[in-house]
Formats: structure tokens, C-alpha cells, sequence
């Protein structure tokens, strides 16, 4: 049987699983703008903010925008992994559908607010399209994290040190149930 090797380091795991959820997130989008319910992409979007819209469509400014997916991405993957060291690593679907959510709501307001951004998306079917996107990223950067996580990532520190807790963590739930 193949042992995963399991990442120790927060920031490490933030860029893995990040990446992993980025690549996602592109894969949706790139369908949802193949089939016409998504006018702009997520890096054409995202270069807008800071380049012409002729200039946001170019080669290097859809490389800008995928920098700042990317960037995005691995914020928002620390994100998770700070959810999931509080939260445990049960329930990683809809953990991920939530944390998706919640960071492509932020993402997807940053490029609406900006006012020089020339490529903001005003439809809603490009905007929806953004929110299928983020859900993939979500789920897909929880998982990752969840499986290439150090066990000792997600040890949630003791709410009180004085009393003995009385509930088993997901985790020694878990293990206790593979154990006996």
C-alpha cells in the first residue's frame, strides 16, 4: 500500500491545496465560457482591475490574472485550513461549498467595486457561473487539504485546560472506530 506523504507546514499545505482548488475553478470556468453562459473568465475578470479591457484579453494579461487567481486562491486556502483546525475534518463537502462560497463572494465583489475595472462581469449568468466556479474551488481545496494535512495540523488546541473534555473529537471518533 503507497503511505501519502502528509505536509507539516500550513503555508505548504495553503499552496497545494489552493492550487488544486485553482485548477478547478479554471476548469469550470474555462466550460462555462466555452459555452457562452460566462462572458468574461475569472483571469480576464480579475486583469480587468488593473489593465485596459483589450489589455486584459492579451496573453499577458490573462498570465496577470491567473497570478492573481492563484494569490486568491492560496488566501483563501489558508482560510480553510484555519476552518478545518477549528471545525475538524468531517463533513469536507459541505465545508467546502460553504468556505467556496464565502471566498468567491469576496472575490468576485472585489472587481465590481473597483471603478477603473473595464471587464467586471454585469450579468448574471457570468456572475453565477463565477459562484459554480468557487463552489469547485471550495470543495476541491477542503479535500486536498484534509488529505495531504499532517494529522498534527489539526489538533484544535483545548478550549479549557482545567476540565477534562466529555465529547470525543471527529477525530478520535474516527479512530476510534478504525481501532475497535
Amino acid at each position: 500500500m503507497i503511505t501519502l506523504l502528509k505536509i507539516k507546514d500550513r503555508e505548504t499545505l495553503a499552496i497545494v491545496s489552493g492550487i488544486i482548488g485553482l485548477v478547478g475553478m479554471t476548469l469550470v470556468d474555462g466550460i462555462s465560457r466555452r459555452a457562452r453562459i460566462s462572458k468574461r473568465s475569472y483571469r480576464e475578470a480579475a486583469a480587468g482591475m488593473f489593465l485596459s479591457k483589450s489589455q486584459a484579453k492579451s496573453v499577458k494579461g490573462q498570465a496577470l490574472g491567473l497570478i492573481m487567481n492563484s494569490a486568491v486562491s492560496i488566501i483563501g486556502a489558508n482560510y480553510i485550513i484555519k476552518r478545518l483546525t477549528q471545525s475538524g475534518r468531517d463533513k469536507l463537502v459541505t465545508k467546502g461549498i460553504v468556505s467556496g462560497t464565502a471566498i468567491g463572494a469576496i472575490a468576485t465583489a472585489i472587481p465590481n467595486v473597483v471603478p477603473k475595472n473595464r471587464v467586471k462581469p454585469k450579468d448574471a449568468a457570468s456572475n453565477l457561473s463565477y459562484v459554480a466556479s468557487n463552489i469547485v474551488y471550495g470543495m476541491l481545496a477542503t479535500i486536498a487539504a484534509a488529505i495531504f494535512g499532517h494529522d498534527s495540523l489539526f489538533d484544535a488546541p483545548p478550549q479549557n485546560d482545567y476540565l477534562k473534555p466529555t465529547d470525543k473529537t471527529s477525530e478520535q471518533v474516527k479512530l476510534a472506530g478504525v481501532v475497535g
